[in-house]
């Protein structure tokens, strides 16, 4: 720690004597016209006499993220949102100007105009005429950012990740073109997107703890929401027929390699359809958005290679556990199911339904197998208050989600209608609550009030977006594909 204050101290030296100097070290604007990538492409076929020729000229501006002084000349490699090129000063072309290239250090930030040259190495190089210090970094970029162990440093301190690690900027170029996807698929299916509410008097539309504040104005406790499902049907009532927001949720849970108590979320609704729809139009969406941004449907992650050809298979959840050696009476009755949950050292918390304990059963027993796309459907009702009944068997809902790579990617399913029967739901959800579940569902009066005008039958999605950049990236942390993820403090 010692020697890395003494570069800081250096570099605090060498700030005076520029500002001694009359140099500005943190300056104004400066009008880049070029990029380091579009240099590159463009000129990559020019041989060093066209190029002498032509007197090709430049102005560009980035980071310094390599230097070799030789004296009288200097080389250095200027990286910008692009990509990085390298240039070249020389004594004899700056003149007095050159004296300012000692001061200059790794971490830098200049605005440079020159000529396009090649080496006697031949690489395409800017023979720098005139430059401009922008910024002068106190801080010396690590030299082995890539060996770091501690990874958390680099969650910590986004911003030199970015600087260093060009494949980091890529995974959130990809991100990028992912949610762009998204959106196109989306609109071209005759969706709008809409904003609604991030502060909520009633946390609902799904089974989390939410985040809670104050508003003094008003003298009330609002909640950070956990999903923007009861507005978003409220739409469907209103009139809308095919609605989506892609925005944050934030949910007051543990922080893992799938969780980030801050996430983003896509959720749909379309009317007049159903989970059978939902389920082909999922395939489309997601094989859609890996040809846009990847160009296939083979997806290498990790050791393994996923295929999101469809069609996938669907699978009840009730017989997706018989699959993996569960006991069909471990499914009718929760003595049975308390018992073998015990007995398989599956961890279940006091006082939990039935169907909440087949659910840490399935979590455990079924969901660590489920990797290739597959769509587990038909739920219990009581893990699914929001959810139509089945006809032919009213215990279960019209549910799916869809599962990749282990992980839960996609919740879908028939929307509930039926006023008396939601608030029926809501509660037996009430009841739960008082009884220790803190994830339960509150009552919402006025989403029953909303229903009673009428809703049309419909259905709706939601999709982990941070969890399919994860996959489409070949992430295994979810903190690869948020900027900057949340983290214990140091």
């Amino acid at each position: 720690m010692e020697g890395f204050n003494e570069l800081i101290e250096e570099r605090i030296k060498k700030l005076h004597e520029l500002k001694e100097a009359g140099i500005e070290p943190y300056g104004g604007p400066f009008e880049a016209k070029d990029h380091a990538a579009e240099l590159l492409n463009k000129y990559e076929s020019a041989d060093k006499e066209s190029l002498e020729a032509d007197t090709v000229t430049c102005s560009i501006a980035g980071r310094i993220v390599a230097m070799r002084d030789f004296g009288k000349a200097a080389f250095a490699h200027i990286q910008d949102t692009t990509g990085k090129i390298q240039v070249y000063f020389k004594k004899d072309i700056l003149g007095e100007k050159h004296a300012i290239v000692k001061k200059l250090d790794i971490g830098d930030i200049l605005g440079l105009r020159g000529k396009i040259f090649r080496t006697k190495t031949n690489e395409l190089t800017v023979e720098v005429y005139d430059f401009t210090l922008l910024t002068k970094s106190l801080r010396p970029l690590p030299e082995k950012w890539h060996g770091l162990k501690d990874i958390e440093t680099r969650y910590r301190q986004r911003y030199v990740d970015l600087i260093v690690n060009p494949e980091v900027r890529e995974a959130f170029a990809k991100r990028r073109a992912i949610i762009k996807a998204v959106r196109d698929f989306l609109e071209s299916k005759g969706f709008i997107e809409v904003e609604t509410p991030m502060m909520h008097p009633i946390p609902g539309g799904a089974a989390a703890k939410p985040f809670k504040t104050h508003h003094i104005a008003l003298g009330i406790d609002l909640y950070l929401r956990i999903a923007p499902e009861l507005y978003l049907k409220r739409l469907l009532v209103g009139g809308y027929e095919r609605v989506y927001e892609l925005n944050k949720n934030f949910r007051n849970e543990g922080i893992s390699t799938k969780h980030n108590p801050e996430f983003s979320m896509l959720e749909f609704y379309i009317a007049y359809k159903d989970y059978n729809f939902l389920m082909p139009f999922t395939e489309e969406l997601i094989t859609y958005v890996a040809n846009r941004s990847l160009g296939t449907l083979k997806v290498p992650y990790g050791d393994i290679t996923i295929d999101l050809t469809p069609p996938w298979p669907r699978i009840p959840m009730l017989d997706a556990m018989v699959q993996k050696g569960v006991p069909e009476e471990v499914l009718k009755d929760i003595e049975e199911a308390k018992k073998w949950a015990k007995s398989e050292r599956v961890e279940i918390k006091k006082g939990s339904s039935h169907g909440k304990i087949l659910d840490e059963i399935f979590k455990e027993k079924v969901e660590p197998e489920l990797i290739q796309p597959t769509f587990i459907i038909d739920y219990p009702v009581e893990l699914s208050p929001l959810a139509k009944r089945k006809v032919d068997n009213p215990e279960l809902v019209e549910r799916f989600e869809l599962f990749i790579a282990a992980r839960e990617i996609a919740n879908a399913f028939s929307e509930l209608i039926d006023p008396i029967d939601q608030r029926e739901r809501f509660q037996k959800q009430v009841e739960a609550k008082q009884k220790g579940d803190e994830e339960a569902h509150w009552m919402d009066e006025d989403f029953v009030k909303a229903l009673e005008y009428g809703m049309p039958p419909a259905a709706g999605e939601g999709i982990g977006i941070d969890r399919f950049v994860m996959l489409l990236t070949n992430s295994h942390s979810i903190r690869d594909v948020i900027l900057f993820p949340q983290l214990k403090p140091e």
